[in-house]
């Protein structure tokens, strides 16, 4: 027996320095500094040390291999918390400027509200302005969803409607800059900080259900007004700490829902930890058990009243996509 669990401790050790040496390879090729050739030849040697290292656990050598993986572990962590997040870059244009609020009373003034004209992704005015809302007249609280992953991953977006008929949208993206593409795998390896955008829902969601054909869906939730205005407050709070710090987009722990999901919480919702919340696709069907969507509708016909896709498009980007966007969507009861 005693035989049984040295040997089952050594294949977990095995295993975890199998899953650090892995994470460590691969830090190193995406941020180390230098030449290709430089980060290949280092994230190579700790691999090659790494596996060395599990190989050796299961020899009489094992506490001289796990002493130098150890030692060569603490360096690569020491290195990885230095690394901060750029404040400043050759942004995105639709990412160049990071929304800042204040909040007197019940006005909320915000100052980089994107309000973008968009023909097509490389044919746009960009405009940024300075807005105020009553934060006593908030009235919904939309989500948007648009899939980039098939069923299983999307993009999240809150939106806020007030007594006016004006509509405010949030999205928390990756701040990336010009020349880079699309990578959800080296946005695990800190390749870019984390933005949070305000701005007209034509131009936050319409960017993606017009320019981009995504497959984009909407959800009304249920929410009293108090919650909706501390949840707003939460967001501007965000925004203006990472005017103050930046911080690391990760594709799975700092990502748009589940930085949503902390700031809904900060705001004081319940929401247990859920695999839904990972596999954000299914966030809807979460909120919809949890009885934050219409409860006296089937998930699957919110899915289907939902999709605002053909109506946006029908639209177009006018001043009136706001209100296109919502007709048939089934509202909660309050």
């Amino acid at each position: 027996m005693l035989r049984l669990l040295r040997g089952l401790a050594r294949l977990l050790l095995a295993l975890a320095v199998g899953y650090l040496t892995a994470w460590g390879a691969m830090a190193l090729w995406f941020k180390l500094p230098g030449p290709d050739t430089v980060r290949w030849l280092v994230a190579a040697a700790f691999a090659a040390l790494g596996l060395g290292t599990v190989v050796g656990i299961f020899t009489m050598a094992r506490l001289r291999w796990l002493s130098v993986f150890a030692l060569a572990s603490i360096v690569l962590l020491v290195w990885w918390n230095s690394l901060v997040p750029p404040s400043e870059g050759q942004w995105s244009p639709e990412l160049a400027r990071q929304v800042i609020g204040t909040i007197e009373g019940d006005v909320l003034t915000l100052e980089n509200v994107r309000a973008f004209e968009w023909r097509s992704e490389d044919d746009f005015s960009e405009v940024w302005t300075t807005r105020s809302y009553d934060l006593s007249q908030i009235e919904s609280v939309d989500l948007f969803m648009s899939y980039w992953g098939g069923r299983n991953m999307a993009h999240l977006m809150l939106s806020f409607g007030f007594a006016d008929g004006d509509y405010l949208a949030w999205s928390i993206e990756v701040r990336r800059r010009s020349e880079d593409g699309f990578s959800p795998v080296a946005d695990f390896f800190k390749a870019h900080p984390i933005a949070i955008v305000a701005g007209e829902e034509r131009d936050i969601v319409g960017l993606r259900s017009n320019i981009q054909k995504a497959s984009v869906r909407m959800f009304r939730l249920r929410m009293p007004p108090d919650r909706a205005r501390n949840l707003i407050e939460a967001y501007v709070a965000g925004a203006n700490r990472l005017i103050e710090q930046p911080h690391w987009f990760n594709s799975a722990f700092t990502n748009c829902s589940r930085t949503a999901i902390l700031l809904a919480r900060y705001a004081g919702a319940t929401l247990p930890a859920d695999w839904r919340i990972l596999v954000n696709g299914y966030f809807p069907d979460y909120l919809h058990d949890r009885g934050a969507l219409a409860t006296d509708v089937s998930i699957g016909e919110l899915y289907r009243l939902g999709d605002i896709s053909e109506r946006a498009r029908a639209e177009g980007l006018s001043e009136n996509y706001s209100q296109a966007i919502r007709h048939g969507v089934p509202r909660p009861r309050r």
